[in-house]
């Protein structure tokens, strides 16, 4: 076979990532603190830009009107940051005296009404921005909030209940003490108190010893019971805290019952424990979680939906002083050095401006999905992908991927980031869809519900599901429920023979 030189034409077609497509991208998918350092730098190095004056210009609030999801907005004309095939790959489918817990760490947290913007404690980077610093995160200090977050990750799955977790870890202060009321947390959250109780008790198993605690009794009961040292008498001594800072050992010792030797030992096992076991971690630094998307309700029960200024950097181009420079300059390097100036700062206001239409559009889709949840609590969560917001408002599921990392929503239940509302779904009768999440709940609670002579098989919850228009199969239900970390239904009947 011999071997010649031969020419072709082949025609192919392909996306070119020009550098301003790749800025566009990046700015799509930029937090609000990372967009404002980018724009100010922006302003620094373009003599053309200028900061606009007077209050930032946003688009008009659109107002969803109640549960109404059939009126359903088209795509813009004109989308910047959608290409129709995203050459990017970013989906995602998926002393000891009792007292009140000691004051100090975070001013705020997530949701909490009373702080106004909330806070959240600031990490490091992600993998996927040129801000990463490999260096930086292995020198830097786990925080607090991190490691619970973390175990939190780990051992809830339901995402009502990790959506309760991650609320009353952001009440968590420096030292290590939960410091809000569990009455308030559930009116907020549109849920019961025994819900937010029973998942603190979860909580408060993490490690340090004695995390999430309301008291200083309680922080020290939560680490005795972690070394199977929560005796009566230790109990009887944790409710009697003020006698020991008072060093009333005779009246410490009527009450608790024990003479002189034990009273001493157990005192001296109390004193071993730590009061503050948040101090163990590095502090961080707070920084305030501002919104980008601001819902309130109207008062015929809709929702109207508004970008937070305060999150919109404004800036114009000085076509004045562009003209100016340009009359009077002879050089060609100078003026070219002029054009890309003009350009660049073109690019970066109407970048902008499409920036805050693609959220409104996006966050005004997700508004209208869940509503139940606005309205009722976190039991009302909806089904909800990427792909069915990306379709409803005609743009690419990457770009909807872009524009809901680190964006946040401030919603009459408290502040939550966009990617929380997304949840996979699970068939239902009529063609009628249930979030995944919500059927895990329904198992919990079916399974908490029964007795011990009736201890409910995988077969037997599968059957009461269908009865409720839930079809699921009996290996999804073994997922679940071994999710939830419940034992099967062997285990759970021969534990409720051993405890008869």
């Amino acid at each position: 076979m011999a071997l010649t030189p031969k020419l072709e034409l082949r025609q192919s077609q392909g996306l070119v990532m020009t550098p301003q497509l790749q800025q566009a991208i990046k700015l799509l998918q930029m937090s609000n603190l990372e967009l404002a350092a980018y724009v100010e730098a922006e302003l620094e190095r373009n003599p053309l830009l200028e900061r606009e004056d007077g209050d930032a210009v946003a688009d008009a609030a659109p107002e969803i009107e109640p549960r109404d999801e059939s009126a359903r907005d088209g795509a813009d004309a004109a989308d910047a940051f959608d290409t129709g095939a995203d050459p990017i790959d970013s989906d995602f489918d998926d002393s000891f005296a009792d007292r009140p817990a000691p004051a100090g760490g975070a001013a705020g947290a997530v949701g909490t009404p009373d702080s106004g913007w909330s806070s959240v404690r600031a990490g490091p980077g992600g993998f996927d921005g040129e801000g990463f610093d490999l260096e930086a995160m292995i020198a830097s200090e786990t925080s607090l909030w991190d490691h619970l977050t973390e175990q939190l990750n780990i051992a809830i799955t339901d995402p009502a209940e990790r959506l309760i977790g991650s609320h009353l870890i952001g009440l968590v202060n420096e030292a290590g003490y939960l410091t809000a009321d569990t009455a308030q947390v559930a009116e907020q959250l549109g849920t019961s108190e025994a819900a937010v109780v029973a998942v603190l008790t979860r909580l408060q198993a993490f490690d340090p010893p004695g995390i999430c605690a309301r008291t200083v009794a309680e922080c020290l009961a939560l680490q005795l019971k972690e070394r199977n040292r929560l005796d009566p008498a230790m109990g009887c001594l944790l409710d009697n805290l003020e006698l020991l800072a008072r060093h009333d050992l005779a009246a410490l010792q009527r009450k608790c019952g024990v003479d002189q030797d034990d009273l001493r030992d157990m005192i001296a096992e109390i004193r071993e424990l730590n009061p503050k076991p948040g101090n163990a971690f590095g502090a961080v630094t707070v920084q305030t979680v501002i919104p980008d998307v601001v819902v309130r309700q109207r008062a015929d029960g809709g929702w109207a939906i508004e970008l937070n200024n305060d999150t919109l950097p404004r800036v114009l181009v000085d076509n004045r002083y562009y003209a100016e420079v340009d009359a009077a300059t002879t050089r060609e390097e100078d003026r070219v050095y002029l054009a890309e100036a003009l350009a660049n700062a073109n690019w970066l206001v109407r970048s902008l401006d499409q920036r805050a239409r693609t959220i409104l559009k996006v966050a005004r889709e997700i508004v209208r999905q869940q509503d139940g949840f606005l309205a009722y609590g976190i039991e009302h969560l909806r089904p909800l992908n990427l792909r069915t917001v990306a379709d409803a408002i005609g743009m690419h599921e990457s770009t909807v991927s872009r524009v809901t990392a680190n964006k946040y929503i401030a919603t009459p239940r408290g502040i939550f980031e966009l990617k929380y509302f997304f949840s996979s779904a699970v068939g239902g009768e009529n063609g009628e869809s249930h979030s995944a999440e919500a059927v895990r709940h329904r198992i919990k609670q079916l399974i908490d519900g029964e007795s011990p002579a009736n201890v409910l098989s995988d077969d037997r919850i599968v059957e009461l599901l269908r009865d409720a228009g839930i079809e699921i199969a009996r290996r999804t239900v073994a997922k679940y429920r071994e999710a939830l970390g419940i034992p099967s239904s062997v285990e759970r009947r021969r534990k409720a023979r051993a405890c008869a």
